[in-house]
């Protein structure tokens, strides 16, 4: 087995604690803490979010500005979750889904955090790219191909620590802020129409379609995992105090940067309802046309020159994030870590490859439909960060006594609800609507099939921490005691031990050999899980295969020159069926296994080895902390 499969995973383990808070007074300490919502911030003024605001400024004035409003309080009480999260259990989202749920579940719960990424990407190569262009008039599909370049932003950041990365993003927010700033004060919109903006009001069902569309583009999953790593960064005391003042201070980091972004937001939406709803232009939602529009409305060329400036920075920002948040998920479930350049890579090719194909198929004309359908594939990952996250700060077994209050039980609950029925209607109502135009019987078949799989697993997603907490309070309640005369101690004539091959051996095999006698028999096992495995089993005969079963031989030499009746076995892929086989058919009396010191029993190297062996087998399960 791969050494990495063997280390403990820590969030961003490169930066993790790498911001010493301790060492600074005052005012610096509090400052040392602000940072990790800044990155969060700009996923919420990514270049998706731009044409729901566009939309509606130009089709409802400023009718909409209390559905931002009210998407950023959304936000900030999912953002503080997340932060909460990270802070008290030292564990980002990925990391406590993948302890949590079994192994077949934290699969999907991977890839579809892997596709709420790429299309996070796909938004921010789009939004670059139409930036390029309308600052430089070079073909969009050059702008596409320039957006590979921005992986070397990322690396050359990344050396520099989380500190200065965090310097780039918030000049990166300047930029925007300044931007549609500079717009709004050209543009100079009814101050007492704005405020009324402010009192709830739905004037058409037009409008609530806009409206959903702003608060389904406004919470992004992949922040969610973002944010419980980021906070990780800051190295501080762990008791009590220093725990409440972390949490403090990250709440404010959350509001003033989440804050930001929401002025962002609102820019945009006046910006587009005092120019052009003002002018009866009700039908701008393509970043283009508003652009264009811009110049002859406003009366200045820089107008459409600090547009596109804002969109660049916005998508470049994102960037920034969007690949942090990759490496959480895919660390975080896989315990896999990979080049930093190959990482970046992978994600944006997935991304551009549907960018350039719709381009050059289509034409630049469709190219904002593609940005509706990177928001659209975001909205439906969201329960499935939401609904976990939930579950893992309310829950008082692991959280102590930072596990949240009822009441912020309630409206998170509520929240979830909200988004969740939001694009749950959204996917029934396109789907609804390709079915009325569409013959086609395979993608038909395709929908439902993903639909049912969709409600399966938000389904799973919400019950199965609750049937297992369940399970494990239902032995609280215990029977009459008993006398405690007469116990007959077992004797084990054939001890199994699972081993990883690694320093945690030892460890298990001392245990092994305490719960024998001199007539035992101790059958050591352990699993080849190299690729080759996979394809032709036990007839692989690869470097990693003979590696093992040098070790084995060595093992079971030592404990026979001392004495011990002792064989080795091995077995080849899928490590629980190989276990439970080689126990069953050596027929063992008792099996040593090990697993890491967390909540519950974790699994021995990665998946929920132990869990799932404990169930296969009806012997004694001796479960050693390593």
């Amino acid at each position: 087995m791969g050494v990495q499969h063997h280390q403990e995973f820590t969030s961003l383990g490169e930066v993790n604690q790498s911001v010493d808070t301790a060492k600074k007074k005052g005012w610096r300490r509090a400052f040392a803490f602000f940072g990790p919502a800044y990155l969060v911030s700009v996923g919420y003024m990514d270049p998706g979010n731009w044409a729901t605001d566009l939309a509606g400024g130009s089709k409802f004035g400023y009718a909409l500005i209390w559905v931002l409003l009210m998407s950023n309080l959304m936000a900030l009480l999912l953002q503080s979750l997340s932060a909460r999260l990270g802070i008290v259990r030292g564990r980002d989202l990925a990391q406590a889904n993948r302890e949590t749920y079994p192994m077949s579940v934290n699969v999907a719960f991977y890839l579809l955090a892997e596709i709420a990424i790429a299309a996070t990407d796909l938004a921010e190569i789009l939004g670059m790219a139409i930036g390029i262009q309308l600052l430089t008039g070079l073909p969009l599909i050059w702008g596409v191909a320039i957006t590979v370049l921005d992986t070397f932003v990322f690396l050359f950041l990344q050396k520099f620590g989380i500190r200065k990365m965090e310097a780039f993003i918030v000049s990166m927010v300047a930029i925007i802020g300044f931007s549609f700033l500079a717009e709004i004060i050209m543009a100079k919109p009814d101050t007492t129409e704005v405020l009324k903006g402010f009192y709830p009001s739905i004037p058409s069902h037009e409008a609530l379609y806009i409206a959903i569309g702003i608060i389904g583009a406004t919470v992004m999953p992949h922040n969610l995992y973002l944010h419980s790593a980021l906070v990780q960064t800051r190295k501080a005391k762990r008791d009590d105090e220093g725990i409440k003042r972390m949490l403090r201070l990250n709440f404010f980091d959350s509001a003033i940067a989440l804050n930001l972004a929401f002025f962002v937001n609102a820019f945009i939406l006046i910006l587009a309802a005092s120019v052009f709803y003002s002018a009866g232009h009700t039908e701008v939602a393509a970043i283009h046309e508003a652009h264009k529009l811009l110049e002859p409305m406003l009366g200045s060329k820089w107008a459409p020159a600090l547009f596109a400036i804002a969109l660049i920075a916005s998508g470049q920002s994102s960037t920034v994030t969007g690949t942090l948040a990759g490496q959480i998920v895919m660390e975080g479930y896989l315990h896999l870590r990979i080049n930093p350049i190959a990482r970046r890579l992978l994600t944006r090719l997935i991304a551009i490859v549907p960018a350039v194909l719709v381009i050059l198929i289509n034409g630049e004309e469709n190219i904002d439909s593609l940005l509706v359908l990177s928001q659209v594939v975001l909205s439906l990952q969201l329960g499935f960060a939401i609904i976990p996250l939930i579950h893992f700060t309310s829950d008082k077994q692991t959280m102590g006594k930072f596990a949240i209050k009822p009441i912020t039980i309630f409206l998170a609950s509520l929240i979830a609800a909200v988004l969740v029925y939001l694009n749950l209607r959204m996917v029934f109502e396109q789907a609804y609507e390709f079915f009325q135009t569409s013959d086609s019987l395979f993608w038909k078949s395709i929908i439902v099939i993903g639909c049912i799989g969709f409600i399966v697993l938000l389904a799973i997603a919400t019950a199965y921490p609750l049937i297992s907490k369940a399970r494990k309070e239902s032995g609280k309640l215990h029977p009459e005691a008993i006398k405690l005369h007469n116990i007959a101690i077992p004797q084990y004539a054939t001890i199994a031990v699972a081993l990883d091959f690694s320093e945690n051996d030892y460890k298990l095999i001392a245990h092994a050999l305490g719960q024998g006698s001199p007539d035992s028999h101790y059958i050591l096992i352990h699993v080849v899980e190299s690729p080759a495995t996979r394809i032709i089993g036990h007839e692989t005969d690869d470097l990693e295969t003979r590696k093992d079963k040098e070790r084995m031989a060595g093992y079971v030499s030592e404990l026979k020159e001392q004495g011990y009746h002792t064989s080795g076995l091995l077995g080849f892929d899928g490590r629980v069926k190989e276990i439970v086989r080689l126990v069953t058919e050596n027929q063992a009396s008792i099996l040593v296994i090990g697993a890491h010191g967390h909540s519950g029993i974790k699994d021995v190297v990665y998946g929920e080895t132990v869990e799932a062996v404990r169930h296969e087998l009806k012997i004694p399960v001796l479960v050693i902390n390593i």
